[in-house]
């Protein structure tokens, strides 16, 4: 009588490991660093939710450029840090199997999604509030330590960590229900034409979903309303691994997509402009199915698709060589993810009596909220343990 393959080993073997790849350690660092200056921005006008706002009129052009900024960003950077994650999810199983591979998630996502949760988030509050003017709030310390003492979660960016706990539990029950895959032969990188039709489902399940979940709404700690294209990005890094398809990429496809992202860009702000923001009427893009929410829906695929495709392979053929500076930033990356919101809080803060146009606010601030971020990632990796964390 022989014994049955556990569930560790049913799956996962066939998946051969490789070598990462430099380049792709090289975008999360800039990624990374994207994320920062994201902050940095709605810290200066532009249209999002943070901690702490210095200015709120979206009406001025620096705020206007820096909402098209973060537009910019949010159609593609959070979907690439999920595609890169699905990546190296299939190797990370059939590497320690899938009881250590549920254990090693529970730890590295976890762990800082409650240590941010309980202590850095209400820090960032505490901190935020010393700004605010009111009656007994410049005590940042005693704010902090009441929030604590309460209990309070704030989840903040750290939705990141509690998606993707979600998606590997999703990718370890599609592996016990999925049938093993055939053979090990490699697949050609789908063509443009796929892309095409992943583009316009994107954009349709985003307006299904935004009609029962608009766009800034949270469930459990989760705005639902982008979650199509994080799904399928993170499901088609799953799939790719297997074949390399980040690695494989031609330089051809990615710059016809980056083209049809460049075309595409200009069409948001077209349709809002229509929709009568020039004459200063509310502009619904959120939900519904006005002109603008439908046209953001769509853009956003579109954007996203040739900015990451055009990423990968700018990356891939100038970024791909060993580097002691950017093997020490990759390291840091997801420390300076998870430290940088108390941090960028207390700079801005610190900066809020300077009389500096907002674009330069904006400039000094990601600049050195990243510096500082990533330093403070650095100190952390320092103390023992934590290395398996962060």
């Amino acid at each position: 009588m022989t014994s049955s393959p556990s569930p560790s080993s049913h799956r996962a073997a066939p998946l051969a490991a490789t070598p990462r790849a430099y380049f792709i350690d090289r975008l999360r660092v800039v990624l990374t660093a994207l994320v920062i200056a994201h902050h940095s921005a709605i810290t200066y006008g532009a249209s999002g939710g943070w901690f702490y706002r210095e200015l709120t009129d979206g009406g001025t052009p620096s705020s206007l450029l820096l909402t098209v900024f973060c537009a910019v960003n949010q159609a593609f950077f959070m979907g690439m840090f999920f595609l890169i994650a699905g990546y190296y999810t299939p190797q990370s199983v059939a590497r320690k199997g899938v009881r250590q591979f549920a254990w090693d998630r529970l730890l590295r996502l976890g762990l800082p999604l409650l240590c941010f949760g309980f202590v850095l988030g209400p820090l960032a509050v505490a901190v935020s509030m010393t700004a605010s003017g009111v009656p007994g709030s410049g005590d940042w310390l005693a704010n902090w330590w009441a929030q604590m003492r309460t209990g309070r979660f704030v989840i903040g960016p750290l939705w990141f960590a509690w998606a993707l706990l979600l998606f590997a539990g999703g990718y370890l029950v599609w592996l016990g229900l999925a049938p093993r895959a055939a053979g090990d032969g490699e697949r050609p990188v789908p063509r443009s034409m796929a892309w095409l039709w992943a583009a316009l489902a994107v954009g349709a399940a985003a307006i299904a979903v935004r009609q029962v979940v608009p766009v800034g709404k949270n469930v459990w700690g989760l705005q639902l309303g982008y979650f199509a294209s994080y799904v399928l990005l993170f499901a088609t890094g799953c799939v790719g691994a297997r074949h390399r398809w980040l690695e494989r990429i031609e330089r051809a496809q990615a710059v016809r997509w980056a083209w049809v992202a460049l075309c595409t860009a200009p069409l948001l702000a077209a349709a809002v402009a229509v929709s009568g923001a020039v004459s200063g009427k509310p502009v619904p893009v959120d939900t519904g199915f006005g002109l603008a929410a439908v046209v953001y829906a769509f853009w956003e695929p579109f954007v996203a698709w040739g900015l990451i495709a055009g990423l990968l392979v700018a990356f891939r053929s100038r970024l791909n060589a060993p580097s002691a500076a950017w093997q020490a930033w990759g390291h840091q990356a997801y420390g300076a993810f998870v430290v940088h919101a108390p941090v960028v809080v207390a700079v801005s803060v610190s900066l809020a009596d300077w009389a500096a146009p907002p674009l330069v606010k904006f400039a000094v601030l990601a600049s050195v909220g990243t510096a500082v971020s990533f330093l403070a990632a650095a100190a952390l990796l320092r103390l023992p343990g934590i290395r398996r964390i962060l």
